[in-house]
């Protein structure tokens, strides 16, 4: 396997595992998102697009903070996903693959929230979260188009 592998996709392997890292730090461990395990209050919401409508609702009460934290930092958060998933995998140049992908990291994630009470569970997360995935994913074939171009003035 590693054998098969350019030097762009090796590079690209460590930086998906370095955002991996960091995701999941910020995800289960960062105290400044409210990730104290000594704090055992939990929440959840499985009605689809009721958070998203609540801080959008609220957000001058709320914030701008805290709005562009849930909403903004949620599609934000997975956007390297999709962008480095067609580097590192020929698969994932595939937009369902990827899509998939970035569903399934998501879902993962908010499973281990719930099984282990940290953050929240909430079905808002999972669709802003893969619409991240995917806006990752578009920027990487708008980046490639870009590069490809480039080559051929040449």
């Amino acid at each position: 396997m590693i054998r098969n592998t350019t030097r762009n996709q090796k590079l690209g392997w460590v930086l998906f595992i370095a955002y991996l890292a960091l995701l999941v730090y910020f995800m289960f461990f960062a105290e400044s998102l409210g990730r104290n395990p000594d704090l055992r209050e939990y929440s959840y919401n499985l009605e689809p697009f009721k958070e998203i409508r609540r801080f959008y609702k609220y957000r001058k009460s709320l914030g701008m903070e805290a709005f562009l934290l849930n909403i903004v930092g949620n599609v934000v958060g997975f956007m390297p996903c999709g962008f480095f998933l067609p580097i590192i995998s020929r698969r994932s140049k595939k937009f369902y693959n990827t899509f998939l992908f970035s569903f399934c990291l998501s879902l993962c994630i908010e499973i281990t929230q719930l099984v282990f009470r940290v953050g929240s569970f909430d079905v808002d997360d999972l669709f802003l979260n893969t619409l991240g995935g995917m806006l990752g994913f578009f920027t990487h074939r708008v980046v490639q188009k870009v590069r490809i171009r480039r080559r051929k003035r040449k």
